[in-house]
Order: structure tokens, then C-alpha cells, then sequence
């Protein structure tokens, strides 16, 4: 489990300071608040907010996951390969792995997202289609924060399946080399 408070967190309300109280007013079905409308619809509809990347990384990545010794899931995980394929072909779909790869411990193939549109057509319909199989849902952002893209910052559908976190140990570990190479080098 990823420690909460290994991480710093902005305010959700910066950018909103200063502005009159909500009203406790409520909607016809006694419920839900009366929201104050104000005409502009929020950014994220066209866009990722930041840090998310905008390039062709994608904004998110989402993690089939298939148990590759299960004759029934892999059957399943390759018509749902082939199906996203034919249905959002304006994704990127990559290879079909039949075993473990990367932090990921058991077999699976990966879809990108590009934008907000993207993301409100596909993660509902995978919701719904992905049968019995688990899906890692992460944002990327910057190289550094990739630990935390796969751990505090994603989601899952289905049962969550435990990454191998020890090769994000690694890369930082290999990134340190580097930057202290590169100091002696400049020395």
C-alpha cells in the first residue's frame, strides 16, 4: 500500500479563495445541492489538467491484466485486445504479453488516452466490457513521478492486482548514478 503521506497535495480550493459561501439550498429531489452556475464550463472537458501529459505519451495509460496460466482469461484478454482495436482505433494499443513485464506481475496489453473525450467514451465502456479481468488505470506526468503515477494517483477496475514496485526503486536509483556521473563529469 502506498504511503499517503509520502506526497505533498495543493489545495483542491486554490484558485477559489475569496468567493462567496455555497448555499445549503437544495434540488427539487431534496438531495443534491444547488450548485452556483456561472456559464464557463471547467478546462478538464478539453484538456488533462496538469501535470498530466499532453504529448504523445497520452494523459493515461490503462493496464489489461490477464492471468497468463488461465486458459479462460487469456481466450477473454485477446477478443478484448481485438475488440478495443476495432472500436477505438484512434487509441494506442500495444503487443499482447503473455507474461509478466515491467511492474507488472502478471501478463497484460496497454491502451493510451490522449484526451478527456477519450477517457469519458473508453473507461466507461471498459468498465462494462472488461468481463473478468482488472484493469490499472494511471496517469502519466513526469518521469520522476512514475512510482506515484502507478500507486497513489491510479485506480483499478476489478480486483487489484499488487505491482512490483522494486524496479521504480531501480530506475531511481540508476537516475542518482547518472546525475552524480554527470556532477563529476562538470566538476
Amino acid at each position: 500500500m502506498t504511503d499517503q503521506f509520502a506526497f505533498s497535495y495543493p489545495s483542491p480550493l486554490d484558485g477559489y479563495e475569496n468567493l462567496e459561501p455555497l448555499s445549503d439550498e437544495r434540488n427539487d429531489d431534496g438531495k443534491s445541492f444547488k450548485n452556483p452556475q456561472h456559464g464557463v464550463r471547467s478546462k478538464a472537458y478539453d484538456e488533462f489538467p496538469d501535470p498530466l501529459s499532453k504529448d504523445r505519451q497520452g494523459g493515461f495509460d490503462v493496464h489489461i491484466y490477464h492471468f497468463q496460466n488461465n486458459p479462460d482469461q487469456v481466450t477473454y484478454a485477446k477478443a478484448l485486445w481485438e475488440r478495443i482495436r476495432r472500436e477505438f482505433p484512434e487509441l494506442r494499443i500495444y503487443t499482447f504479453f503473455d507474461r509478466p513485464i515491467g511492474p507488472h506481475p502478471v501478463a497484460m496489453f496497454e491502451v493510451n488516452i490522449f484526451t478527456p473525450a477519450q477517457f469519458g467514451a473508453f473507461i466507461p465502456w471498459l468498465i462494462i466490457n472488461r468481463g473478468p479481468l482488472s484493469a490499472l488505470v494511471h496517469p502519466n506526468t513526469v518521469e520522476t513521478e512514475e512510482e506515484r503515477n502507478h500507486t497513489q494517483r491510479a485506480t483499478w477496475l476489478g480486483d487489484r492486482i499488487p505491482l512490483d514496485l522494486r524496479l521504480f526503486k531501480l530506475m531511481k536509483e540508476a537516475q542518482k548514478k547518472k546525475e552524480g556521473e554527470e556532477r563529476q563529469q562538470h566538476s
